[in-house]
């Protein structure tokens, strides 16, 4: 007990021996030692490199699981050192939505078949995807985390030990000046004014005092300076294998890249395979839409006249069947849109912006880039899902999928 209690009270010395050091020179009234360029150099990279490490490892984990919730989930199973429970991605959710759907709808219809087949290829893109998380958190996130819960701990608590030496090395150093100071002035002015002959020895005996101080300074220097230089080349050593990390980082981030680039290339294989699957269907499907709301929006037709009176007149019996609508061309009301044509409604017309990039597919679209600004109306007739698209000279049609309508 009595030794723990001295060694409390060293420990508390030294602490606040540190602490004075420490304010001292924060305010400027002590001397400070240097560290040579190279090892502060060292230093400051290190720092950068784990912030940099801590900024991507964050990032990455967000790109590989955007649920907040989901990831400290993962941490807190992470931290209470147990399995993390399984959890389906939103790609096979979806494939079950889309299956569960189609029995619904019924598998033998053209909408049901579709999302079978849509369903299955989400489902491989979410199987897919699994495999990427668990080889991007293997081969990229696990060296990260090594390297900031353990590299960089020993490199941080060798450094505050470091610190710590310095401290007790500068507070050696002001000790001894102050020691040497106050000999020199014990020894240059001694008290001979006194007529007691006593005061002569008292000023004799306090010098021999101060050059004791200065040789235990001295002493204690010496010893300070030894730990200091010790604690600084282990701290050394410790910056310079930060070229290592680097270089495992580096590996790491190729095989993060290699697993990326499987990922999305198998992803691209699934959906032109799905394609393929769809193309042929896609035309029937587009055309009976079309003809379903070129009916739904057509006036009844005319009685077709006999077939006679059919054969005397050449095509002029095809016009009244098309519906003529005030400022539209009817090429419009036929489906086929010829911008030339086209007028802009005297109200109704509204600014958007283009959220993605959209090529033409033929002359009556109309090319769009992210973030510009156009000009759109609606005619009576048209898909509800095109709108037509203004810029400056050129005009066709354009998808709302693509645009953002501002009022």
């Amino acid at each position: 007990m009595e030794f723990n209690v001295k060694k409390l009270a060293s420990d508390a010395g030294v602490f606040f021996s540190r602490a004075m050091q420490f304010t001292e020179e924060k305010l400027g009234q002590a001397e400070k030692t240097e560290l040579d360029a190279h090892f502060e150099n060292l230093l400051a990279r290190a720092d950068c490199t784990k912030n940099w490490t801590e900024k991507i490892l964050r990032q990455t984990e967000v790109l590989l699981q955007p649920n907040p919730s989901a990831r400290v989930e993962e941490f807190l199973y992470e931290k209470l050192d147990r399995k993390v429970p399984s959890r389906v991605t939103n790609g096979e959710l979806l494939a079950q939505y889309m299956t569960e759907a189609a029995n619904d709808f019924g598998p033998g219809t053209p909408y049901g078949k579709t999302l079978i087949k849509v369903g299955e290829t989400q489902r491989r893109l979410g199987a897919a995807e699994r495999e990427f998380i668990h080889s991007a958190s293997i081969n990229f996130l696990t060296p990260l985390r090594n390297f900031l819960e353990g590299d960089w701990r020993t490199i941080s608590k060798e450094r505050r030990i470091l610190q710590n030496r310095r401290l007790d090395l500068d507070a050696c150093k002001a000790r001894l000046k102050k020691a040497k100071a106050a000999e020199a002035k014990a020894a240059a002015v001694p008290d001979f004014q006194e007529t007691r002959p006593r005061n002569y020895v008292l000023s004799a005996s306090a010098s021999a005092l101060w050059s004791d101080e200065v040789e235990k300074a001295e002493h204690e220097l010496r010893l300070t300076q030894t730990e200091f230089d010790r604690q600084a080349e282990v701290t050394r050593l410790l910056l310079e294998g930060i070229s290592s990390t680097h270089v495992n980082h580096l590996r790491c981030l190729h095989e993060f890249v290699e697993s990326q680039t499987n990922y999305y290339a198998q992803c691209y294989q699934f959906m032109l395979d799905l394609q393929k699957q769809l193309g042929s269907s896609k035309g029937e499907i587009f055309s009976g839409t079309f003809v379903g709301n070129a009916d739904s929006t057509s006036p009844a037709a005319a009685p077709s006249p006999p077939a006679v009176a059919a054969a005397t007149l050449p095509a002029v019996p095809t016009i009244p069947v098309v519906p003529t609508i005030v400022g539209v061309p009817n090429t419009v009301a036929e489906g086929v849109l010829n911008p030339n044509e086209v007028k802009p409604p005297a109200s109704g017309t509204r600014k958007a912006r283009v959220l993605y990039d959209y090529e033409a597919a033929d002359s009556t679209e109309l090319a769009l880039l992210a973030d510009e600004m156009i000009t759109v109306y609606s005619l009576p007739g048209m898909d509800p899902d095109w709108l037509i698209g203004e810029r400056g000279n050129q005009k066709g049609k354009v998808p709302v999928t693509y645009l953002e309508l501002l009022s």
